[in-house]
């Protein structure tokens, strides 16, 4: 594994001649997102379906996340993936297709990667942190390995992450300065640290993958 610095050079060393692409992308990600956290419309929409349900507006929030913003999440990061891997620059149509295609099994997985921190968080608020870091790679192991059932993509992700957990910690602390200048442009800087975040994630995912393949062998 490689250092911090290392992942986020190699990173910007992708996305400098490519900002365009990666931007527009990430502006369609984050407000698509907005517009379910945020504006009155989509949920007013959902909240009306969900009340004659009878889900009650938890209810709504929680099927927004789980059909919309989780597979959207998982086409956002893939789609970097993607870009990182092979220069890829349709980022956007790309994002639209790894988040739609194979549906419902992404739904599913992205599902129980949320239930299994969940339930590790209801033990206590420390572990429940920690194994987000482990089920961290699910949204890439759904991707690129559909032969795999949605609970097993989740628990692909823990195995690949043990002893790892904490390196990707430090590479998220790392970006903890950009973060707090980016909150102070309210918000709009996020739309340039979001694919380079992503694909500094992209490249200790790629040498996870790399370490796991030599373990096994």
């Amino acid at each position: 594994m490689r250092t911090n610095q290392e992942y986020k050079n190699e990173a910007l060393s992708r996305i400098k001649p490519n900002w365009a692409p990666l931007i527009i992308a990430t502006i369609i990600y984050i407000l698509v997102i907005a517009v379910l956290c945020g504006t009155s419309a989509l949920p007013a929409l959902a909240n009306s379906a969900s009340v004659a349900l009878g889900l009650g507006s938890t209810g709504a929030t929680f099927l927004l996340a789980l059909f919309i913003a989780f597979p959207l999440e998982l086409g956002f990061a893939n789609a970097i993936r993607v870009f990182y891997e092979s220069n890829d620059l349709d980022v956007t149509n790309n994002m639209v297709k790894f988040a739609t295609t194979n549906y419902l099994h992404k739904v599913l997985g992205m599902f129980f990667m949320g239930l299994k921190v969940a339930l590790w968080s209801m033990l206590l608020f420390i572990p429940g942190i920690v194994m987000s870091f482990a089920y961290a790679m699910t949204p890439y192991i759904l991707e690129e390995n559909p032969e795999l059932s949605a609970w097993e993509a989740s628990t692909r992700s823990r195995e690949m992450m043990k002893g790892h957990k904490f390196d990707l910690f430090y590479l998220y602390l790392s970006f903890i300065g950009w973060f707090f200048l980016c909150i102070l442009t309210a918000g709009i800087g996020f739309i340039w640290l979001s694919p380079y975040f992503k694909s500094a994630e992209v490249a200790f995912y790629e040498d996870l993958k790399g370490a796991t393949v030599s373990t096994a062998e």
